[in-house]
This record gives structure tokens, C-alpha cells and sequence, in this order.
């Protein structure tokens, strides 16, 4: 069995200075992992917070550990530029030396984290962009030319590099405590609030083609 920390990216640990000391300590306790929440609002319409980016957290992480494993939990794909997401993990899997896992989404709420900022919420449409953003940033890691076309992500002959340290891709979890069911079938996640007890599988993708993902416990 493996054990993480699960650290907001928000409130007192939106500062870098404070994430990088619990990283630390979590690695001298022999905590195998730290996983950071990737929110851009919040969990509730109600909550007024601080902040912060989590790949700017797990830089921080990053820098002050040498071992445990460091990763979202969980980034919401569909809110995201796929190009954008692959160039962020893998500079975070160099700056850290592989050490880097993604955890993947798509948001909770989808009010909250979607639609306030006028982004679309209709579930089917988001398992589908998270699928397809997945695939493409797959390839993207392999610092090979890309091209890809799907209904909501297109890549046009496209050479990312350098590539992640772990090869031929950095580990990609999809977590969640809602399955959704549509064209897609795909799930959809994202950080459980304090104090809310609730069903949660993890499920790992496959090397080479994360979807639709198989469904396995842990990392």
C-alpha cells in the first residue's frame, strides 16, 4: 500500500513557500506521495479564497523533495488547452526527474468551475474533450510530429519537446466519485471537500492509449 498527502491549492496552501515545506516534511515522515488539488474557483459558490496554480505548486514541491511522487488531484482536462497541459507535466516530470503523475478529470462542480467562466457544463461534451485531450497529449509526450483530429481537439503536425523523463508516458490516473454515462462513457472528477465523505475509485490508463481508460486501483 502507498500513501499520499492531499493538499488544496487553496486557502494557506495557495503559497509555494507553505506547499514546498509540507512536501518536504510529508517525504522526511515517509509519505510515498503529494498530490495537489488543481481548482481555478472552488468547490461551492460560497467560498472566497485564495488561489494559487498548481503547476506552480508542484514547482515548488518539486524543488524541495528528491523521492515522493508529486501530482494533481485532480486536473480538469476539458479546461485546459491539451498543447498547454502536455508542456506543463512534462516540465514538471524533468524539473522533478520523473517523479511527476497526472490526475485526471474533469472538475467538480462543473457549475462552478465551468460555467461561471462561460465554459460549456454539458457532461457528454466534457467526457468527450477530456478523452480526446488525453489522447493527444499522450502523443504530444512523445517529442515525436503529431497530428490529431477529433470532434473537439485538433493537432496539426506538431514536435513537443523535450519529452517527460518517464517514458513512453507520465503516468495518468482518472479519479473520481461520479461516473458519467454517455457517448463517452468516460468519469469525471475532482477534489473531494473537507469534511465530505464519498466513493472514490482511481483508474489507470493504459500506456499508449488512455481512452477509454482501464480500471485499476492505485498508481
Amino acid at each position: 500500500m502507498r500513501c499520499s498527502v492531499n493538499i488544496a491549492n487553496l486557502g494557506d496552501f495557495a503559497d509555494p513557500r507553505v506547499v514546498a515545506e509540507v512536501a518536504r516534511l510529508a517525504e522526511d515522515c515517509g509519505w510515498d506521495g503529494v498530490f495537489i488539488w488543481d481548482v481555478l474557483i472552488g468547490y461551492n459558490t460560497e467560498l472566497v479564497a485564495d488561489v494559487a496554480a498548481a503547476s506552480v505548486l508542484l514547482a515548488a514541491a518539486a524543488l524541495a523533495t528528491t523521492r515522493i511522487r508529486l501530482g494533481t488531484l485532480v486536473t480538469a482536462v476539458p479546461r485546459r488547452r491539451p498543447a498547454q497541459l502536455a508542456r506543463e507535466i512534462a516540465t514538471l516530470d524533468r524539473l522533478s526527474e520523473g517523479r511527476m503523475i497526472l490526475g485526471a478529470g474533469l472538475g467538480e462542480p462543473v457549475g462552478n468551475e465551468y460555467g461561471r467562466v462561460g465554459a460549456p457544463t454539458d457532461l457528454t461534451v466534457l467526457a468527450g474533450m477530456c478523452d480526446e485531450g488525453l489522447e493527444a497529449i499522450t502523443l504530444l509526450w512523445s517529442g515525436e510530429p503529431v497530428s490529431f483530429r477529433g470532434r473537439y481537439v485538433t493537432v496539426d503536425e506538431v514536435v513537443m519537446r523535450p519529452a517527460p523523463v518517464q517514458q513512453p508516458r507520465v503516468p495518468a490516473r482518472r479519479a473520481t466519485w461520479r461516473t458519467i454515462r454517455g457517448r463517452h462513457g468516460g468519469p469525471g472528477g475532482g477534489p473531494q471537500p473537507p469534511g465530505r465523505s464519498a466513493p472514490h475509485s482511481a483508474r489507470r490508463l493504459p500506456d499508449r492509449s488512455p481512452a477509454p481508460c482501464a480500471a485499476r486501483a492505485g498508481w
